[in-house]
């Protein structure tokens, strides 16, 4: 197997080992069990940015591509050799892919479904940690060179426009910026998406909705953040507020076994969250970011299998009736909890704003 480090043309801020490590025969071996192979051609797209359904794609012949599609032309994240894995954040969460996945030459490929990749973080130490680490730092990359899906046009003296970022940089989705104030470009894209100066702040999603303006909400439901979560399925326990705390309950819940979902109206870390650093948190005695702490509960939650609402608020819980259903603010779904499905004894609504 070839033991070659890919050309990456980000200017990565963490190792590239552990961006993209390189897996041994072993490891590729327990990840075929759960997959099959897969032929590919040169140029063969086997995943679309924007997808709902992530996939897992392990090289073991030629190369693979990742991409950020712009328009007509494709910005190149990086080439993943054999014994290099696809994936990112994304994986964990069921949230449309951000990147395009291709052939860069003829090839084989193991592709693994998202739940076996997902069976395999519970199960497996040793490939949970180099997945999980590597789908973290990947994210983070991203972030740092702003390959996303988003472009947010607008100026940085606006109370919008910071709102929005700060919308986004918690919730930890990469994105671009075009200052009104600053970019010589920014009035040729307003024209052409027929937006005017008095609709900024403005959100192009994906290259193809223009949201002006827009609440938490529009953007949350023109991203996705919420489309992998069944909104019809009884859970065990529904968490008000993801929060420290709120995200804690959802780690030992989750990790019993528990369906857990969270409803939470901005990001993860409740206000927690957006404190450059935190030094009186048990188990860091130099300190960690509130974005830093909320990231790692939240990915950690995500692994034992809890779900997070975004721009999501529960008005209303009716107690007279089981399973509880739970109103939320922006949505006329019904929430449940289910108290006591696996045990006779109720179970305890936990809640933290």
């Amino acid at each position: 197997m070839k033991n070659t480090t890919p050309p990456v043309p980000l200017a990565l801020t963490s190792r590239v080992d552990q961006v993209f490590p390189m897996l041994t025969p072993e490891q590729i071996a327990r990840l075929a069990v759960h997959g099959q192979v897969r032929h590919v051609q040169r140029g063969e797209v086997l995943m679309e940015a924007g997808e709902q359904t992530p996939r897992f794609f392990v090289v073991t012949a030629g190369h693979i591509a990742i991409v950020r599609p712009s328009g007509a032309t494709e910005a190149l994240v990086a080439v993943l050799q054999p014994g290099q894995f696809t994936g990112e954040l994304t994986m964990l969460s069921g949230r449309r892919g951000i990147v395009r996945i291709r052939a860069g030459e003829s090839g084989t490929v193991i592709e693994v479904e998202r739940e076996h990749v997902l069976a395999l973080v519970h199960t497996d130490g040793e490939l949970s940690e180099i997945l999980l680490r590597a789908f973290l730092l990947r994210r983070v990359e991203l972030i740092a060179q702003g390959f996303g899906d988003v472009v947010l046009v607008g100026s940085r003296h606006s109370a919008g426009t910071l709102r929005i970022q700060a919308f986004l940089t918690r919730n930890g989705h990469p994105y671009s910026t075009i200052d009104l104030d600053r970019d010589a470009g920014a009035q040729a894209l307003l024209d052409r998406f027929q937006v005017t100066v008095d609709d900024v702040p403005v959100v192009i999603c994906r290259g193809e909705v223009v949201l002006r303006n827009p609440t938490h909400g529009q953007i949350a439901d023109c991203l996705g953040f919420n489309e992998a979560i069944d909104h019809t399925q009884v859970r065990d326990l529904v968490i008000v507020g993801a929060g420290p705390a709120g995200l804690s309950a959802a780690v030992y819940s989750a990790s019993e076994g528990l369906d857990v979902v969270m409803l939470e109206t901005h990001a993860p870390g409740g206000q927690a969250g957006s404190s450059s650093k935190i030094e009186n948190y048990l188990g860091f005695p130099t300190g960690i970011s509130g974005q830093e702490l909320a990231t790692r509960a939240y990915t950690q939650a995500q692994r034992f299998g809890a779900h997070l609402l975004i721009a999501t608020s529960a008005i209303r819980l009716a107690c007279d009736r089981k399973p509880y259903p739970s109103q939320t603010w922006r949505s006329s779904k019904a929430w449940a909890c289910t108290m006591g499905r696996r045990s006779s004894r109720p179970r305890r609504a936990v809640g933290k704003r």
